[in-house]
């Protein structure tokens, strides 16, 4: 499976940047590697002590860039539009194809398709509410 970049941010805040190849949402844990290099030392994580993960086009991104958090009047999106609010007081707005709370998690494509997120895992746990919209 192809390595993807991933920035993980846990519960307690701290926020640790790699790739993967193993990440399933249907499984309890994933490996991360510090690096692209696969080969190397993983970490393992677990699901239930995640916040969400981020799917990055690189892990730099663009602090001058302002992404859009809404959508244009008319704009299709990937499923239904939603806002979700995490437990520690974060939005994040973009739609999704698949939200059951009674599942571990479930993937928001954001709002901005030009975003440095791809796509995030939101971890059902650490989330307070899901508006659609």
């Amino acid at each position: 499976m192809e390595s993807v970049k991933v920035v993980v941010r846990f519960g307690d805040g701290k926020v640790v940047k790699g790739v993967t190849q193993d990440f399933f949402p249907n499984k309890d844990r994933f490996h991360l590697h510090p690096t692209a290099d696969t080969a190397g030392n993983a970490t393992e994580v677990c699901i239930r002590d995640l916040k969400a993960i981020f799917f990055v086009r690189d892990f730099a991104g663009n602090p001058d860039y302002s992404e859009r958090k809404s959508y244009l009047e008319g704009e299709k999106s990937h499923g239904r539009k939603v806002e979700v609010t995490f437990a520690d007081g974060e939005t994040l707005a973009g739609s999704t194809l698949g939200y059951d709370p009674n599942r571990q998690g479930f993937f928001v494509f954001p709002v901005d398709p030009t975003s440095n997120n791809v796509r995030v895992y939101a971890v059902t746990a650490a989330v307070k509410g899901v508006r659609y919209f």
